[in-house]
């Protein structure tokens, strides 16, 4: 029991998007059924919602197949730089309830910035940039500086 416990907590995430995922299949497949639906009504309107509604789920799909990959070529990096020892260290201080202090993150910002000024060609640079922009509470620029982490993991040249 102890073991299943530990795999689960360990995979939290995993579960969490598995979870997520089947629900949004789900409203995909139901969008969808519905979309046919109101097509083949006789009444223009409802034909015209249909067509409407048919664009949600497609755009859905893209979507979630997008983010499912970008999780996992994010997840082979971190294994990669996992192998390396080149993932950065989080010994960053906390507040009572968890969360880093912000001072610490931006004094630790500098250092990731400076290595991936270096270094732009290094995917390895931006994976860590984008972790210390993630520390710093910085989501979008986390999530930019990811993309370019996996373009250069892919082995193409980012915009």
């Amino acid at each position: 029991m102890g073991g299943l416990v530990a795999a689960l907590g360990k995979n939290r995430t995993k579960i969490w998007v598995g979870a997520v995922t089947l629900l949004l299949v789900f409203y995909l497949v139901v969008s969808f059924q519905r979309s046919i639906l109101l097509l083949t009504d006789s009444n223009p309107a409802a034909v015209a919602i249909g067509a409407a509604y048919l664009v949600l789920p497609v755009i859905g799909a893209w979507a979630l197949i997008r983010e499912l990959m970008f999780g996992a070529r994010t997840e082979q990096m971190a294994k990669v730089l996992e192998a390396e020892g080149g993932l950065p260290v989080d010994e960053l201080p906390r507040t009572p309830a968890g969360r880093i202090i912000r001072a610490a993150a931006d004094a630790e910002f500098e250092k990731y910035r400076a290595e991936a000024e270096a270094a732009p060609d290094d995917w390895r640079s931006w994976f860590r940039l984008s972790c210390a922009y993630d520390a710093a509470g910085d989501r979008k620029r986390a999530r930019a500086s990811m993309r370019d982490a996996v373009r250069l993991f892919r082995g193409k040249v980012p915009a």
